[in-house]
């Protein structure tokens, strides 16, 4: 991600010294004999807590317990857990001598007696020097920076520190390509986190000096450091067949929670060589300035119809099988989209599984934040870029039942209840519409609605696509004149019709008359005659390409990026990939194209 020149290495040595820094006073406080930690985890929303710590003994204890639970019960709770500690470490030196407990507990044995029995250790809880009293409640008694007391061993509170709920790396890496961990973080920030990435030495490289341990960890030598301390690492060839690792440490910009490190599950693949979008990627190096509103629109495949038999021997024979694998795919879509730096991304065909778990991670390390809206097998998600857009507010809508339910759509419903045939497959269809509506957060007047959808995909399915796209027409209208007047709408999606479809003809033109031939697209049985308007002034951004969807059957433009002509221009459209590019490997997807649409990727201009 581009930053101001000498930033990123501000921030490397602001972290390094950090990271050299904890490391020290770790080591120090080891060394000093400073307090163990006791991570407690208090959320209001939750009846309990949970409390984490380590005996003397070595074993971990992890409670739940009430929130409104007395502190005495939660005491004396700790106590039998560390005289059951103890009890196990005495079974385990049976045959050795017996000796008086150092770790904390007492000795009850009388003069003469055989060897000592452990009683209870003493636990007490403090709180700026004070013992709590056992009747106030949990919640109130853990506060950060009290003091656990068991026995000798003393333990320092940290109350909701940060933490990592989830942290995933992909299952297939390839050289060339991102590689962006999927992050869940509580109570913490990834912009206040370190990440620090190493690699495995290669076979015959320099092993550590004796006594001098891995900067990881003193059992796992063969790591060497990449020198890349931001949370995205991109492999190089180098790194063909080497694994990875990364050591991540939790923040909030003011307190560090526990580090952890998570080794890839694969070796880092060679990549595919050249991609279709390596060279769209030259026109879009940097992110545009605030005048300006990148936007892309891009199918990207759904697994769900990637993945079958169908796909692999009618729709897409010619593709590799292993590059309509979804783990292989992903490696692409990520790329493709963290590259051209959008400032806003509409997707159709997202897999819920693909938003989470690929999307969002990739995406949000590159500074984007992301919306989705399920359909059936698959959705719709919109990304925005969040140092130009929050959020305001979304207004997603099933098309079948805002048609049926919505009085916005009352006099379209009337007109199409004359036609039964009509109506009952219109019903039938599941497409839906996002909308979404954001603020420029460095100008709050500046507001924008981008509307995003997938309309229905059958060749003869024309009056359909009629219908739906004047309920969507219909509803974005009501959002962005009457729940917000006068902002301008950027339409996005793949509507599955060519410039020559009436679809394409109504919102170009706003209207279309009743004798238009798609209105008996499906047969004269399912003929539906109506005339429609609507009253934006819309045009397709990116033109008319000769195509956005190429597969061995078929090739025509599906895809388009509308815009309201009275308050957006357009300043550049990025160039599609050239005929021979998209041909290489006959038709798309490809090993070099994760789909079977192309992104179409235009930079807008506030008028």
């Amino acid at each position: 991600m581009w930053r101001l020149p000498g930033v990123r290495a501000a921030l490397r040595r602001i972290r390094t010294a950090v990271e050299q820094l904890s490391r020290a006073e770790a080591e120090s406080e080891k060394a000093a004999g400073a307090m163990e930690r006791a991570v407690v985890r208090c959320v209001p929303s939750e009846p309990k807590l949970s409390l984490s710590f380590a005996l003397a003994d070595g074993s971990h204890k992890n409670m739940q317990r009430d929130q409104s639970e007395p502190l005495g019960r939660v005491l004396s709770r700790i106590a039998t857990n560390a005289l059951k500690g103890h009890a196990k470490a005495a079974a385990a030196k049976k045959s050795r001598k017996s000796r008086p407990n150092a770790s904390g507990g007492a000795s009850c044995s009388g003069p003469g007696s055989e060897p000592a029995v452990a009683c209870e250790p003493v636990v007490k809880l403090y709180y700026r020097e004070e013992a709590v009293a056992e009747d106030v409640l949990n919640v109130d008694a853990w506060q950060d920076g009290a003091v656990l007391q068991i026995g000798d061993v003393k333990y320092k509170v940290e109350r909701n520190p940060p933490a990592f709920t989830e942290l995933q790396l992909p299952r297939y890496i390839m050289a060339g390509f991102p590689v962006c961990p999927k992050l869940g973080l509580e109570f913490g920030d990834p912009a206040g986190s370190l990440f620090r990435w190493y690699k495995e030495a290669k076979p015959g490289a320099a092993e550590p000096e004796v006594g001098v341990p891995s900067p990881l960890s003193p059992s796992c030598p063969s790591w060497t450091e990449t020198g890349v301390e931001e949370r995205v690492y991109t492999p190089s060839n180098a790194d063909i067949g080497l694994r990875l690792k990364l050591h991540c440490t939790p923040g909030d910009g003011q307190r560090l929670g526990p580090s952890r490190e998570l080794e890839s599950v694969c070796r880092v693949e060679a990549g595919p060589g050249t991609c279709t979008f390596d060279h769209r990627h030259l026109y879009t190096k940097k992110v545009t300035e605030d005048a300006f509103i990148r936007t892309v629109s891009y199918n990207i495949l759904a697994d769900t119809y990637a993945q079958t038999d169908f796909s692999r021997t009618v729709l897409y024979p010619y593709c590799a099988p292993y590059a309509l694998e979804l783990d292989y795919r992903q490696n692409l879509i990520q790329k493709e989209l963290t590259g051209y730096n959008a400032d806003v991304i509409c997707l159709q065909e997202v897999d819920r599984a693909v938003f989470s778990d690929s999307l969002v991670p990739a995406l949000e390390a590159f500074g984007l934040e992301g919306v989705f809206r399920i359909k059936q097998h698959e959705g719709l998600a919109t990304f925005y870029r969040k140092s130009k857009f929050s959020l305001l507010s979304q207004h997603d809508i099933s098309f079948h039942e805002a048609l049926e339910s919505d009085l916005l759509h009352k006099e379209l419903l009337e007109k199409l209840v004359l036609y039964p045939s009509a109506q009952e497959k219109v019903l039938q269809r599941s497409s839906v519409l996002q909308v979404s509506v954001l603020q420029s957060t460095k100008d709050s007047s500046k507001r924008i609605c981008v509307a995003n959808t997938h309309l229905y995909w059958h060749p003869k399915g024309g009056y359909i696509r009629l219908i739906q796209m004047a309920v969507a027409l219909a509803h974005i209208r009501h959002v962005s004149c009457d729940l917000y007047p006068s902002i301008p709408v950027i339409f996005c999606g793949d509507f599955n019709s060519t410039p020559s479809t009436g679809m394409y003809h109504y919102v170009i033109n706003g209207s279309i008359p009743e004798d238009h031939e798609d209105w008996a697209s499906n047969g004269e049985e399912e003929r539906c005659n109506m005339s429609l308007m609507h009253f934006f002034k819309l045009k397709s951004a990116c033109g008319e390409p000769a195509y956005t969807n190429y597969v061995g059957g078929f090739h025509g433009c599906l895809d388009y990026i509308f815009i309201d002509l009275n308050a957006l221009e357009v300043e550049q459209v990025i160039p599609l990939p050239s005929h021979e590019e998209v041909t290489t490997h006959q038709a798309l997807p490809s090993v070099s194209h994760p789909s079977d649409h192309i992104a179409l990727v235009c930079d807008l201009k506030w008028k």
